[in-house]
């Protein structure tokens, strides 16, 4: 029960990962008529995935629609 009550900087780091992905997923698919499918493989193969995974950069603690700019860049689907 303590680790619950104390989670490891990994274990925060990786829960508001997974929440940012999870934002991202949806706001592709919303903006872009995509599928799950096609929104989780835009995210998965970009650079910003693996920004967002190296947890000594901690882009994780920036918002999910901060992140999200940045992939709508590197992808080149917003000037």
């Amino acid at each position: 029960m303590a680790d619950q009550l104390n989670p490891t900087h990994s274990q925060i780091a990786d829960y508001l990962t997974d929440i940012i992905i999870s934002e991202m997923t949806q706001y592709l698919m919303d903006d872009f008529g995509y599928s799950m499918m096609t929104a989780i493989d835009v995210i998965y193969t970009s650079d910003v995935i693996k920004l967002l995974q190296q947890e000594e950069d901690e882009l994780y603690v920036q918002s999910s629609s901060y992140v999200y700019e940045l992939l709508l860049k590197e992808k080149g689907l917003v000037a």
